[in-house]
Order: structure tokens, then sequence, then C-alpha cells
């Protein structure tokens, strides 16, 4: 659960300012190192081309004759340009690993590269043979482009939502204590102030309408197309679109409480938050830095061991060490993360912990909440009889004049009612709330009451038990309206039931996957939602402690559980379960313990997880094979095992393959669709 703190003006001003700042940097940031990513590649790729020129194993392959009096001299300066310039976020990166004690991806890199450029350079001032020079080129050119590339589809991720802050309008009417309006800087609100929001204007902060109603287009912010319509007492959201109405609204949340910065804030989570697939790759290239070491030093050995020259054995070392460099490896993992979370983003799916979202592939149970999960979250009327002399209309009026004075679901959904049929209600006499049974009062002289099945069998009154009964077993939930003491109407109303919830309770029937409710409701009206949507089981009647409970308990019966919810009754149970999955980022949901938020309240949402987090997982085997495959084939090669059989990898063939892995890596990783 969320606290609450109350802050002054000039601390709610700081804080809004600070968080204001922070996003910014952490957007210029990330944008400053995409854009240095992209001119280092784009200048070393353009010196690689004399580069390219000059070498003689390429003018060998080729059958030409650049040579002429100096060229390794040039070919020298130009390797070494790129070996510093475009090498630098390498080496820097193998220098902190290194300083940590924890050589990874970035010290493996700064090996092969190193090795290459040190010898190629020998070759130049006297060692005898071929030198390494474009191999290096090429092989900083494809790792620039990979992190450019990477870098990049993180930066897609992020930028969709960061856009959302200048959504915010920069200033806001403030109404003061004396009714007067002022325009004052969006960063200067506080908790409790009163806004003016004229129609067509956007909403400058999160908070409560106490006057007026309209409809406020929210779809850049929870990707509800409809607008929504709001009337006293409904919460908005800023960054929404007012529509046809004016509003007078009170305060609620400013600065890092608003809706819009747990968004901004979600995404920097997700984008920090570390891949264990990820995290094996890191752990295979430190293991690799060591085999590299190994292998060289061996590969040298056993040459000088069988008589061949230093040259020859230093040659088929430095090889090895070029060759074992994962740079697909390292790029495999990385490059999926970065294309699933950009996707995850445009959909919708925030996702906080990427560990549990790689183990959604493995579902076997999904749990839903189902008040504002699979239902709508709100009543509405689904059935009217009337008795005697009464029609629809006159039994609606006379109730919801007596409703429109409560704050009970049953009651607004019967006030909304008359406002969608535009009745003009009383105001009633002699009010009263009979707790737990319903209310009275008098409406246009008359005596009307509108009360429980509860009331009507404590009072021994005589009513169409069929009718009532019929529609109770639907888990409508019936009330009973009275006038001077007889029957007028019966009047039923439901939880709406999401269409999305009906497709996506059959996708997942599709997919083998239970679906299942976990709902504090009672029996009958958990029951005829899960007839409706053809669940496989229904927990109803449950506490809010029982709920996590009953999460332990499908997971040691050995289901990997999914728990779907949008309350914080539901918080213990999203932490509980194998995937947390908050639906309706809006609202205040347990969004502290989730491992993705469905920024939509749509039930489908949840089927797309699985199936990205599916289609993630498949693609990142595929470049760890690709990846690895390469090295398991090139070590021994490079190292010169099938030496006997004429067969030994040269190093132009080596540094071919090698770009190639990575080249297959960084294109598949693009081909990530679901």
């Amino acid at each position: 659960m969320k606290q609450h703190h109350h802050h002054t003006e000039g601390e709610q001003h700081s804080e809004e300012g600070h968080l204001h700042e922070s996003k910014e940097d952490h957007a210029s940031h990330h944008a400053h190192m995409v854009d240095d990513f992209k001119k280092r590649f784009y200048l070393s790729l353009v010196i690689t081309i004399p580069i390219l020129i000059l070498s003689p194993i390429i003018q060998d392959l080729l059958g030409i004759d650049f040579s002429f009096p100096g060229a390794r001299y040039i070919l020298f300066g130009l390797s070494s340009f790129i070996f510093f310039y475009g090498g630098k976020p390498f080496l820097q990166g193998a220098w902190e690993e290194l300083k940590k004690k924890e050589p990874g991806m970035m010290t493996l890199i700064s090996l092969a590269i190193t090795v290459a450029y040190v010898y190629s350079s020998l070759t130049v001032f006297g060692l005898s043979g071929n030198n390494f020079f474009w191999e290096l080129a090429t092989l900083i050119d494809i790792m620039l482009l990979g992190h450019w590339i990477e870098m990049k589809s993180v930066m897609g991720a992020s930028r969709a939502l960061e856009e959302l802050v200048k959504l915010m309008p920069s200033e806001a009417h403030l109404i003061d204590e004396a009714g007067n309006i002022q325009n004052v800087p969006t960063s200067k609100l506080k908790q409790g102030d009163r806004l003016l929001i004229k129609p067509g204007e956007k909403v400058p902060v999160d908070g409560v309408i106490i006057k007026g109603e309209s409809s406020l287009d929210e779809s850049m912010l929870t990707g509800e197309s409809v607008p929504v319509d709001k009337f006293k007492e409904d919460q908005v959201i800023g960054g929404s679109i007012n529509g046809e109405g004016s509003l007078t609204v009170s305060v609620e949340k400013t600065g890092e409480d608003s809706y819009l910065s747990q968004v901004v804030t979600m995404v920097k989570e997700a984008q920090e938050s570390k891949s264990r697939t990820q995290d094996l790759s890191n752990k295979a290239a430190k293991w690799l830095f060591y085999i590299a070491l190994l292998s060289g030093i061996i590969t040298l050995t056993i040459w000088l061991f069988l008589g061949q020259s230093f040259v020859y054995a230093l040659e088929r070392m430095v090889t090895v060490m070029v060759v074992a460099c994962p740079h697909a490896l390292g790029l495999a993992a990385p490059l999926v993360v970065a294309r699933s979370t950009a996707i995850a983003a445009k959909r919708g799916l925030l996702i906080r912990n990427r560990a549990s979202f790689e183990g959604a592939r493995n579902l076997d149970a999904i749990v839903f909440d189902k008040t504002g999960t699979l239902t709508e979250g709100r009543f509405g009327i689904t059935d009217i009889k009337t008795m005697g002399n009464f029609d629809e209309e006159q039994v609606i009026l006379l109730a919801a004049s007596l409703e429109a004075q409560s704050e009970h679901p049953i009651a607004k959904g019967i006030f909304e009612e008359a406002e969608k049929r535009s009745l003009q209600l009383v105001e009633p006499e002699n009010f009263q709330s009979l707790t737990g049974k319903g209310l009275k009062g008098i409406v246009n002289g008359k005596r009307v009451m509108v009360v429980s099945p509860g009331f009507m069998k404590e009072k021994n009154n005589s009513y169409d038990e069929k009718t009532y009964l019929d529609l109770s077993e639907e888990g409508k939930t019936v009330v009973f309206v009275l006038v001077d003491g007889q029957l007028a109407g019966i009047i039923a109303l439901a939880d709406q039931v999401r269409e999305s919830s009906k497709i996506a309770m059959k996708r997942l029937k599709e997919l083998n996957i239970r679906s299942m409710m976990l709902t504090g409701d009672n029996k009958q009206v958990a029951n005829w939602v899960a007839g409706e949507l053809d669940m496989d089981e229904v927990y109803a009647e449950i506490l809010p402690h029982q709920k996590a409970d009953k999460i332990k308990e499908l997971k040691e019966q050995g289901l990997r559980t999914a728990m779907t919810g949008d309350g914080v009754n539901d918080a213990p149970a999203l932490a509980n379960a194998n995937l947390g999955i908050a639906v309706g980022a809006g609202t205040d949901v347990a969004m502290e313990t989730a491992d993705v938020i469905l920024v939509r309240s749509n039930p489908n949402d949840v089927v797309s997880i699985i199936a990205l987090s599916k289609a993630t997982y498949k693609k990142m085997i595929q470049n760890l094979w690709w990846a690895a495959g390469y090295n398991i084939v090139a070590i021994p090669l490079a190292a010169g095992v099938l030496y006997k059989m004429g067969i030994v990898l040269s190093p132009a063939v080596g540094a071919v393959l090698m770009s190639l892995s990575t080249v297959i890596v960084a294109i598949n990783a693009r081909l990530l669709k679901v």
C-alpha cells in the first residue's frame, strides 16, 4: 500500500522540479549515448574502407595490388584511430569490469581487439606474419553497430512513454478562496487546490471532480479508445483531454505520486531490470574470457612443441583469441530483451521484472480477481419488472430520487440509469437509510422504499419469488421498490462482464492454461460470471489474506501460477504468484508488488504477455545457439585440430564467420514479432 505524504508548497515545488529534471536527464543521457555510438560507428565505417583496400589479405582475395611505399604505415595509422576511437567504449568497459575483478563481455571484446591490434602493429614494425587490421576494424564496426541497434531499441521502448511527460500542460486555472481564477504553473499546485478545467483543455494533474460532468479522452494514457464519462467524485488523470463539459477538480496527486510519473518510473525500472537469460550470457562471457586466454596459451605451447616457428605459433594463438571473442553471444540476449521491451511498451505492457516475465512462457494457471478485472467494476441495471400501474420510468425515477442520496454501488447503478434516461430527479423529504436493508423517504408526496430481499422476508411482504430466484441465480443483485406500502417494481443489477474477458478466456483454453477466479464476492455472483466466461475453477467469498494463501496452495500443487488483480487487497497474492499482473495502471493498484503492469484494463493483454514471453525466449535461445555454435566450431579449427587434414581456419575466414554470426544474431533479434 502506498503511503500518502503531505507537502508544503515549497517542498512540492522542488519535488516537481527535481522529478522533471531527473526524467529529462535520464532521457538526454540515453539519447547522448545513442548518438555517441552512432557517430563512432559511422566514422569507423568510413575509415574501414581504406583499411580494407590497403590490407594485403583483401588484395589477395580480390586479385589486385594496391601496394606502394609506406602503405603499411598508413594502414597502421588508420587502424590505430579505429582502435582508440571506435574501441574506446569497450576498453573503458573492460577497465570497469577488471576493477571489480569481474571480467565479462567488455573484457572479452577488449581482449580480442587488443591482441589483434598489438600483434598487427608488431608485423608493421618488423615481425613477419599477416596483419589483422581489417579484422580489427570490421569487428569494432560490428560491435558499435550492435550496441547502437540495442540502445536505439531500448530508447524506443522508453520514448513512447517519456513522450507522455510532454502531454502535461505547463499552466493550470487555479480557483482561489474568493472564487477568483488565476493561471499558475502546474509545478506550484499542491494537494487540495481547486482547479477549473475548461472544455477541450488537458487535465493538468491527477484529481477528483467536485463539480460538473464531462467525457474525458484518456486514450493516450490508458489505451481506452472511447471517451470516458465522468461525474462528481470521479477521478481524472493528468494528461487526459476534457470533452464538452466544464469541470472543477480538487488536486489529489502531484509530482512523483501522479499516474504519469509512475508510468515513467516503471519504464525506467523495466529497462534496469536485468534478464536472467541476459545474466547467463554475461556469465558465459566471463568463462569465455578465461577459455580464450587458456586456449591461446595452449595453442602457442602445442605448436612450439610440435616444432613450428614462433611466428606461426603466435599467429595461431592470436587467431584463436580473436575468434574466441563472442561478439554475437554478447548481443544475443540484450538485443532480444530490447526488442521485446519495445514491443511490450507499444502494447501497454510495462515489464518491471524481466525474470518473472520470461517465466510466463511456462505458466499452468492464471488466477483472476473478478471485480474490475474480469468485470467493469460497476453495477448496471440489467432487468426491471414493474407491478400494478407503474411503468419502468416511474419506478426508476422514484428509486433514483432516493438513491441519489447514497454512495452505495447499487445506488450509483440506479442513479446512472436515471441519468441515461434523462429523468428529472426529485429531492426526497424525510430521507432515511435503513442499515443493511435499504432506503426510505417521501418523493412527490409518496412514501417510497428501496429495500433488500432480507427486508421483504422480515416484513413478510409478498413478491414474485420465481422471478427473484431466477435473477439471483444469474448472480444479479435484486432490490424491491415499494410505493405507499405496495410493490411497484423489482430492479436487478449486476457488475458488467467485459467483452474482452470472454475472448481472453477462450484464448487461454487454446493454450491449455487453466483459468481461475479468486474473489471476495458471493458464490452466486462468482459462479454466474465464471459461467458467462467458461472458466475452469472458482474460489468465492475469499478474504484478502486468504487470496495469498490460495496462490501458495496452487504453487504447492506444482502449478506455475500468475495472479491478475487491480486492487490493494490483491497485493499479497500478486507478490506470492510466479507472475504478478496488475490491471489498470490508472488506479492505486498494487504496482509495487506486480511484475507486469497492464496500462489498459484489458484481460486480453494477459494472454499477450504469455505470447510475448514465449516468442522472446524462443528468439533468445536461437540467438544463443547461433553465437555459441560459432565459437564451438571456430575455436578448435583456429587452433589447428584438423591441421593434418589440411584444414586450418585462417584469420580472414575466422573474422568473416564471426562477423556473419554477429550480423545473423542482430537481424534475428529484429525479426521478433508476436
